[in-house]
């Protein structure tokens, strides 16, 4: 029978293209995507895929625990083992197994009893604890997962346990198992999807060939490059809003800790006068280190400036190393110890005796110390600046001094010994060198950098601020104050303040001065500063610092010299700042009486004012990928990009502050969202449209009515469910009362799968006009 003929297909019977019996059949059955999936999966490559995707998930744990904090090697039977019991579950899926439940249900309560014991009495890492708890409870429930849903359960356990390796893990090691696990957890989604939908009883090789391997290396590829995106644009603000902060195993110290001894094994066991044990020695002799006082070498790895004494007779380069990843809310210069009296080629700490060191203890029950006032000259009371809380957590990576690094001015610690001391230069120490692997937390209270309120701080300083801070060789001081005083008149405009003068005289210093790679060894009775002025017009880097903090004292202003680490290479991927050894050096720290210490930094080079707390990483990311496009872009381009970014920056703001300044502005600003919110939309709807035109007009003409017929049922709210035939659709909408033209759409369906699978010629103007009739109808 001809379908373009003058019958209406609804009229016909449907065995023109099926026999009786088979449409009898089909009307009977409910739709695939309304079955129940099968209580057992049977589906050998999910299975498979899921075991490979929870080994990845249990060796995520060894990988990023890897030299930050302690596991246990045997953590990694459990992925043969594991794969043991998902061999098991799958011979034994059609039995009961009510023996196997019971002895997995024994192991799971010992299991959690092993996990509380240790998290009572070991003290060690709570996540690697709780991941090792997962592992254990992976491996007894592989031993029974018959069902989709148990398949499940050990797929979030995988996620679980890359989440906490992500908590753990310092360093990009893990970013190789992240990509495996995203490569096997895509076609686990799709073969669980396709469980779901009742496909996966299907032949393993039929599923298999399902899979088209190019497709998901795109698809991989795909995921991978939206996650980049998304992360690059992720504001970095800023975390630590709890109080359990990372910190390792107590360090239990035997003996009698009096704080007095710094342990530098950069420097030699001989030295000029007395050295950390108290015992006399020989200044010229080298012991596998530096001399404390007189002319040598510097030691190859360890930092000569972390000491009681700082020799500036020294000569030599470090070895690049790294020493510790820090990971804070704010960058800024790790500080260790502070310097208060020069001796003409170093410095030393002046009240290095036990009167002046206190002793800090912390509860057994809490890592927490609390660091009091009394240590920081000035005090931590501040009347006329603000200041703001910083987290940071070290985690060492080599060997350090027992001094312990923080962000001035720290107000608690977190650290492994039961007791710290802290000097009276807000310096903090541990009673054993720092080893690798320690991890302990600093919460400080960082003044911000105000300049005018600065420049109208007193000049008016306490006595032990004048006793400690205005120290200077009686032979030097006349001298280097003339210069001071030389240098400073050449400023254009009368500096009459503190801090524009330390300001003034560090960038004068670096216009003036050079740095000396072959500087030769200074006299017996030669000073650092007058050399440094006078003879070679220049130095090394930590020279110029010293320079500074004579100048400030020889005009009256206190300073101290300030040794620590600069702020290091930041990781994006990680969070992580990577310090080196290399980036440890001494800058100025003028005193500004009721704000405190503040840093000026006169080496070339670097800047005049260090990294403070104003500056934001909320897009740090987004910021250095631009300052990598802009390398490779000529300079007129990158200039123009930088200037139009900032004037949509400025634009926005305004705009933002324009609507947040009155209640008429916020009821503008919601007008406009909802009106840009509704152009969006139908702009989203006009380009749907013009993209499905463009889809249809490529399509043969019964294949475009019968597109257009599922949309327009679609927006009726009778979609067609994947996993249905067109006829099997088709009958659906017969079967529904609510749907009226349930015997036209069948026609048109009919006539579709004549044309689609039985090659039939189709008239599609005329099953155009049976869809406008439908429409017509409808709408009536």
């Amino acid at each position: 029978m001809d379908v373009c003929s003058n019958r209406s297909p609804v009229s016909r019977s449907p065995a023109l293209f099926l026999p009786d019996t088979w449409l009898q059949q089909l009307r009977t059955l409910r739709p695939r995507g309304s079955t129940s999936v099968p209580a057992i999966e049977n589906s050998r490559a999910l299975r498979i895929l899921v075991q490979l995707l929870v080994s990845v998930g249990i060796a995520s744990i060894s990988v990023a625990a890897a030299g930050v904090t302690r596991t246990s090697i045997l953590n990694l039977l459990a992925i043969p083992l594991s794969a043991v019991g998902g061999y098991w579950s799958w011979r034994s899926r059609q039995r009961s197994n009510i023996a196997i439940k019971f002895i997995i249900a024994f192991g799971m309560l010992t299991a959690l009893g092993i996990f509380l014991a240790r998290l009572v009495g070991e003290g060690s890492d709570t996540r690697i604890q709780l991941a090792e708890l997962l592992i254990h409870l992976q491996v007894l429930h592989s031993f029974d997962m018959p069902r989709r849903k148990d398949l499940g359960y050990s797929i979030v356990i995988a996620l679980i346990l890359l989440g906490v390796a992500a908590t753990v893990s310092q360093t990009l090691t893990l970013a190789p198992v992240l990509i495996v696990f995203l490569a096997i957890a895509l076609p686990v989604l799709i073969l669980d999807y396709q469980s779901r939908l009742g496909l996966a009883g299907r032949g393993q090789r039929q599923q298999l060939a399902s899979f088209n391997l190019k497709r998901q290396a795109w698809l991989l590829i795909l995921v991978m490059g939206l996650g980049l995106v998304i992360f690059a644009a992720l504001p970095r603000l800023p975390g630590y809003q709890i109080r359990n902060f990372p910190v390792s195993n107590t360090i239990d110290f035997e003996g009698n800790f009096t704080g007095d001894q710094i342990v530098n094994p950069g420097y030699a066991s001989g030295g000029g006068n007395t050295l950390d044990d108290g015992t006399p020695g020989d200044s010229t002799t080298i012991q596998g280190g530096s001399p404390v006082e007189g002319s040598g070498a510097m030691s190859g790895s360890t930092y000569y400036g972390f000491s009681r004494q700082m020799n500036q007779n020294l000569r030599g380069a470090i070895e690049p190393q790294p020493v510790m990843r820090v990971r804070a809310q704010a960058a800024g210069f790790w500080r260790m110890l502070a310097f208060d009296r020069y001796t003409g080629q170093g410095w030393e700490i002046s009240r290095s005796n036990p009167e002046a060191i206190e002793i800090l203890g912390r509860s057994g029950l809490s890592y927490q110390t609390f660091l009091p006032d009394s240590a920081f000259q000035g005090g931590r009371t501040n009347t006329a600046g603000r200041r703001r809380e910083i987290v940071q957590t070290y985690t060492l990576v080599n060997e350090l001094p027992n001094l312990i690094p923080a962000l001035y001015q720290a107000s608690k610690l977190y650290f492994p010994t039961r007791e710290v001391a802290i000097d009276a230069e807000g310096s903090l120490r541990s009673p054993v060198p720092l080893s690798a692997g320690v991890t302990f937390t600093v919460i400080s209270e960082v003044p911000y950098r105000d300049r005018t309120q600065l420049r109208e701080a007193t000049t008016t300083y306490d006595e032990p601020v004048r006793t400690h801070y205005l120290q200077l060789p009686e032979t030097i001081q006349g001298t280097v104050r003339q210069h001071t005083e030389e240098l400073l008149a050449r400023s254009p405009q009368p500096l009459t303040d503190p801090y524009e003068k330390a300001l003034y005289l560090a960038q004068a210093l670096k216009q003036t001065y050079t740095l000396k790679t072959d500087l030769p060894f200074f006299a017996e009775d030669e000073d650092l500063v007058e050399a440094f002025l006078f003879r070679y017009e220049g130095g090394y880097a930590d020279h110029f610092s010293t320079v500074l903090t004579v100048m400030l004292r020889s005009i009256d202003i206190p300073a101290r010299l300030v040794a620590g680490f600069a702020p290091g290479e930041f990781n994006p991927f990680t969070g992580y700042y990577v310090v080196n050894n290399t980036d440890a050096y001494v800058m100025t720290e003028v005193y500004f009486p009721e704000y405190g210490w503040f840093a000026f930094d006169p080496i070339p080079g670097h800047d005049v004012v260090p990294v403070s707390i104003r500056d934001s990483q909320t897009f740090s990311v987004l910021k250095q990928f631009w300052n990598w496009v802009a390398g490779w872009l000529p300079s007129p381009v990158s200039s123009w990009i930088g200037r139009a970014v900032l004037g949509l920056f400025d634009f926005l703001s305004r705009l933002l502050n324009f609507f947040s300044q009155s209640v008429i502005g916020i009821i503008a600003g919601l007008l406009s969202a909802t009106g840009l919110a509704f152009l969006g939309w139908l702009i989203w709807r006009s380009w749907r449209k013009w993209r499905r035109y463009l889809q249809l007009k490529q399509l043969p003409p019964v294949e475009q009515v019968y597109q257009q017929l599922l949309m327009w049922l679609s927006e009726q709210g009778y979609p067609k469910r994947p996993t249905q035939t067109p006829l099997e659709y088709a009958i659906a909408l017969q079967q529904t009362a609510q749907f009226p033209h349930g015997e036209r759409v069948l026609g048109m369906i009919q006539a579709y799968t004549r044309w689609r699978y039985g090659a039939r010629a189709e008239n599609a103007d005329q099953l155009r006009q049976q869809m406008q009739t439908i429409k017509r109808h409808s709408k009536r």
